[in-house]
């Protein structure tokens, strides 16, 4: 059985993940809109009624621009949120299809087990994903401000990691950000810098050696591009002997794009 992941859009201003198997199809997060949801599945061939839930990683907008459209356009779709974050989502989700998790709590979705584990992020109650398929794993980290020892855990068993690397420090500094958006940027509540996104690949190869492929996600607008991204992590493995092709597959997951599927 296989166990595939497809970026629909990944960046400041809007994410939308797929995480597919053989016969089930969950979204993660709803930031861009319904239409853009629906191109995303028929690029990537994969048609609506198998996908069956939608996972929530926190309340803030670029992440759940479109769950009320979305939820009220397939009603037998299922919302995944924390106790948290379900409290400050405002959009209209009919009573049966809310789900609440906390936290740490696994479940399963049709044939993919979910595990759910805590980042750091201002938001109110924030996770990230794991997604299992017999011994296939696929891990979303993204919206942390820094790798939590839980979260480097969960990180390395993943066969595919999707791993934010939101911006480069001296562009944040530099640009045209405010002085208190730059602070919470930077902030152990904020994002993972181009820098703190290699140092924790680092950390994860030198824990377990195995075949993996890296997403680079959530890059920001303003603050960070594709190639500074990919070079800046690179440079880092390099500078710790780790290559690429050899220790590690890395790719960029692009704003606007929907992305290869990458399939395990």
């Amino acid at each position: 059985m296989t166990l595939g992941f497809c970026s629909f859009s990944s960046g400041s201003s809007g994410n939308c993940y797929m995480v597919r198997s053989n016969t089930t199809a969950l979204l993660v997060d709803a930031g861009i809109s319904g239409k853009k949801i629906w191109e995303g599945l028929e690029r990537t061939q994969t048609p609506r009624e198998m996908v069956t839930a939608l996972l929530i990683t926190h309340e803030h907008s670029d992440h759940t621009k479109s769950v009320g459209t979305v939820s009220k356009k397939q009603k037998d779709l299922c919302v995944y949120a924390s106790e948290g974050t379900w409290d400050k989502i405002t959009a209209p989700v009919a009573e049966h299809q809310r789900r609440c998790f906390q936290a740490g709590d696994a479940f399963e979705i049709g044939d993919i087990q979910v595990k759910t584990f805590r980042v750091s992020h201002d938001a109110a109650d924030p996770v990230g994903y794991s997604f299992y398929s017999g011994d296939r794993q696929i891990s979303i980290v993204t919206d942390t401000g820094y790798v939590r020892e839980e979260t480097m855990e969960e990180m390395t068993g993943a066969d595919i990691l999707v791993l934010e690397a939101n911006h480069d420090v001296d562009m944040l500094r530099i640009g045209k950000y405010p002085w208190f958006l730059k602070q919470r940027v930077l902030s152990d509540e904020g994002h993972l810098s181009n820098e703190a996104a290699g140092n924790a690949l680092v950390d994860l190869i030198s824990r377990r050696e195995k075949e993996r492929c890296v997403l680079l996600a959530h890059l920001s607008r303003e603050n960070n591009f594709p190639e500074m991204a990919y070079q800046t992590v690179k440079n880092i493995l390099e500078e710790a002997n780790y290559y690429i092709g050899k220790h590690v597959f890395l790719d960029t997951l692009l704003r606007d794009t929907v992305s290869s599927l990458y399939e395990i």
